[in-house]
């Protein structure tokens, strides 16, 4: 058994499907794959249009859907300089702690990587090589339940305070009606790297800084960050249930997409399974940009999105890196974009007026797409994964209620301070 098999194995997420094209001296590589939503199906389709293109043969292998623990079996399998997988999925976070691991692919696609958003561009790119070409990108957004605003006479809040206040009005109305499972809002409260992104969505729009700023200095530890972690601590139990600890994207979206939430914060992706035939709420769900904190706040969605790179270690990686060039393509992207609310990296997607009909807040929120929050994952570098699990951590002792704001933030800043002696 492979390294990477053992691992995967280990972890209980095993699974490649491989694409056969049929030709005596098909060349095999791989390609890691997510499995949120859509993702892997998505994948596999695009895939699959490349080993017919090419006449090659693909494995497709599904990773852990949490980016902590996809992290971490791919420093494993990296670390161990293992040629198992080829093309590797990762997160916007990743190229300072995993870019020595992958080649240059301005070598193969310069000319393409200008077609794309520039911001990404440049955050894939470590010591002057382009080590990720930009997949798709993410920023958080507000989804709500339209009709039960309507129903309600509210409209979109404008303002967490709003959120809360119409959260906990509409919730109460509907519980009374009889559907007891109601909740006002869920997200992904988990401890994990999606925590780190709604937490510091709630920090920024109370203008309470980024964590960790561009200059290194550590800013969490104020007055308008504390406030805004002690604004979300205290929709547990109200308007969120508190099984909401415990939620990643795909419980959080399952809640809301039966029914039993009036907003919810979630990746663009949600759209197309909110809307899909079998959706209890298909035609029901609108899309806003996340609520402002405090007066001097601002609207702030945490920046995501993925990459493809290509494994040093690849024994192909002239094969691997014409697969990347085909699945960030244009019409790689805009079948992704209309077929599962995958945001494009392209700008020039965002006039497609196919892109535009399926995803009609493409155009509304193009703003928030392409100014979205940055986690502080280039300032701090290889230590950031730390950096996150401490922020993490730190705000799920809020939200559980082990600890309150202020001494969550206040220990938190400790922590980082120890994290930073070391350098970053």
């Amino acid at each position: 058994m492979t390294l990477m098999k053992k691992l995967l194995a280990t972890a209980g997420v095993l699974g490649a499907a491989f694409v056969m094209a049929g030709h005596a001296n098909a060349a095999k590589i791989s390609i890691s794959c997510g499995a949120v939503g859509q993702e892997l199906a998505l994948c596999q389709e695009g895939v699959d249009a490349w080993a017919k293109q090419t006449g090659n043969e693909v494995a497709v292998i599904s990773t852990p859907n949490s980016t902590t623990e996809r992290l971490a079996l791919y420093q494993q399998i990296l670390a161990a300089g293992s040629s198992d997988i080829d093309v590797f999925q990762i997160d916007v976070i990743w190229p300072g702690i995993l870019g020595n691991h992958f080649i240059d692919l301005n070598e193969y696609m310069a000319d393409e990587a200008k077609q794309h958003f520039e911001a990404i561009v440049t955050n894939n790119t470590f010591e002057d090589r382009l080590v990720a070409m930009p997949w798709y990108t993410d920023a958080g957004v507000l989804y709500y339940r339209k009709d039960l605003l309507e129903k309600y006479g509210e409209s979109v809040p404008e303002t967490w305070e709003q959120l809360t206040a119409t959260a906990q009005k509409i919730q109460e109305g509907e519980r009374k009606a009889g559907n007891d499972k109601m909740w006002g809002h869920v997200f992904q409260g988990r401890a994990y790297e999606g925590l780190t992104c709604n937490a510091l969505e709630w920090v920024v729009s109370f203008n309470g800084g980024s964590v960790v700023e561009p200059n290194g200095d550590i800013s969490i530890n104020n007055d308008q960050a504390k406030k805004a972690i002690e604004t979300a601590s205290n929709w547990v139990g109200t308007i969120s249930p508190e099984g909401v600890l415990g939620y990643a994207e795909e419980e959080a979206r399952g809640v809301f997409q039966s029914g039993n939430s009036v907003f919810m914060r979630n990746w663009p992706y949600a759209w197309a399974l909110a809307n899909s035939a079998d959706s209890p709420v298909k035609g029901k769900v609108g899309v806003a940009a996340l609520p402002t904190g405090s007066t001097d706040g601002r609207s702030a969605a945490a920046l995501g999105g993925w990459q493809l790179s290509v494994s040093k270690y690849s024994e192909n990686p002239e094969l691997a890196a014409d697969l990347v060039k085909f699945l960030t393509s244009y019409e790689e992207q805009k079948r992704r974009a209309i077929k599962g609310s995958y945001n494009p990296t392209i700008a020039d997607l965002y006039k497609d007026e196919e892109v535009l009909s399926a995803n009609p807040f493409f155009g509304d929120l193009y703003e928030t797409f392409t100014s979205a929050a940055p986690r502080p994952s280039t300032v701090t570098g290889s230590k950031y994964n730390q950096v996150s699990s401490e922020f993490w951590q730190a705000v799920h002792a809020s939200l559980s209620g082990s600890q309150n704001a202020d001494q969550a933030i206040t220990g938190l800043e400790r922590n980082l301070k120890r994290v930073k002696r070391s350098g970053w």
